[in-house]
């Protein structure tokens, strides 16, 4: 999805959070208070970016009585969206392949992030699609898990997620912004990697120590009361 298909504000927003690596957003959330770093949580490839609004699934395991089904959800998901899988951190069952790498590609999806495993990764290295997940296996999640919930609040990794929520993915991983506070941490984050580029820029004239304290490199990430 390019900038001219989205409205005016999320465009806007999808260029400050591409403008911001994960490691500043977590700066700034780690001063704000905020649990946002999705533990284990990596790019399938280290060039996979990815922002934008989640859009929640979470799994379970198959019911023998009442079996369900892994989901035909990505016809109804809007350009855009980050697709965001709970499957409990299962390393032994996928549920992400090429079929929904190929769909989510054409369909301008913004990205995947899964709590477990993906398979098919030369599709999305094919096409350039980002996915971040714990790993990448083979076995399929059919007759093994099937959708308990979509649109409510899942653990990635460690964090909480909701629908709406915004995430950024690079190759450091996935942080999590929550949309209620999307501002605020952007403003916070900016400050960041402003004075963090001040200093690199400072470092060509004078000690790192020296630039450091110019520029309260010690307190950036502090928590504030």
């Amino acid at each position: 999805m390019n900038t001219q298909e989205m409205n005016a504000d999320t465009a806007a927003i999808i260029e400050r959070l591409q403008a911001l690596g994960c490691s500043d957003l977590s700066d700034a959330m780690d001063r704000l208070r905020i649990n946002c770093q999705c533990l284990g949580i990596k790019p399938l490839d280290r060039g996979f970016s990815l922002a934008g609004r989640a859009w929640t699934l979470r799994y379970g395991p198959i019911d023998p009585q009442n079996p369900g089904t892994v989901g035909d959800y990505i016809d109804d998901l809007e350009p855009g969206t980050v697709v965001v899988l709970d499957n409990q951190g299962r390393l032994d069952a996928t549920v992400w392949g090429d079929i929904l790498t190929s769909v989510a590609s054409v369909k301008g999806i913004a990205g995947t992030v899964i709590d477990g495993v993906c398979r098919d990764v030369n599709r999305a290295l094919e096409l350039d699609y980002p996915i971040f997940s714990r790993d990448n296996y083979m076995r399929t999640g059919k007759d093994r898990v099937q959708v308990e919930a979509t649109g409510e609040p899942v653990n990635i990794g460690g964090v909480r997620v909701a629908t709406g929520d915004w995430l950024r993915g690079d190759a450091d991983g996935v942080v999590v912004v929550p949309g209620d506070r999307l501002e605020e941490v952007l403003t916070v984050a900016e400050e960041i990697a402003a004075a963090e580029e001040r200093i690199r820029a400072d470092i060509a004239t004078m000690s790192l120590r020296e630039a450091r304290t110019k520029n309260s490199y010690h307190s950036l990430q502090t928590a504030r009361d």
